[in-house]
């Protein structure tokens, strides 16, 4: 009966780690990852709406990459960018890319790692190729 509690309390330990574990605060990193995934998703839906205004063809590209240090400058310029002030969605993305800019600038600065500096790749992804279902 001893083997058998012992397994048990074991086993109570384990999962109560599991649950601690998976309940960890996120890092900056990760609130930045899912932060500019967020954006970039968001961004390419107002893209293919059709209820948008025609200012949003005319917005800066936004595909981010967190790794490449052209993404604060590209950041800088969407927030920036004069027009569409007028549409939600819009406004909604700029205020999410001004909060991922400072979050990276200031909150992060310590913690993120930048790969590249290929402000080029940040115009024209090289998107992996979609696998067929």
């Amino acid at each position: 009966k001893l083997p058998t509690m012992k397994m048990l309390l074991s086993l109570v330990v384990l999962l109560s780690a599991a649950l601690l574990a998976s309940t960890a605060p996120p890092t900056c990193y990760s609130r930045v990852l899912s932060l500019s995934k967020e954006i970039t998703e968001s961004f390419k839906e107002l893209q293919t709406s059709k209820a948008v205004d025609s200012c949003v063809e005319m917005l800066p590209k936004l595909y981010l990459d967190i790794h490449n240090y052209c993404v604060l400058a590209k950041l800088r310029d969407f927030v920036a960018y004069p027009r569409c002030e007028r549409v939600l969605e819009v406004s909604e993305l700029k205020e999410k890319a001004r909060s991922l800019y400072t979050i990276m600038i200031s909150y992060c600065r310590r913690d993120l790692v930048f790969l590249t500096d290929d402000c080029n790749v940040l115009e024209n992804p090289i998107l992996p190729p979609i696998e067929p279902s």
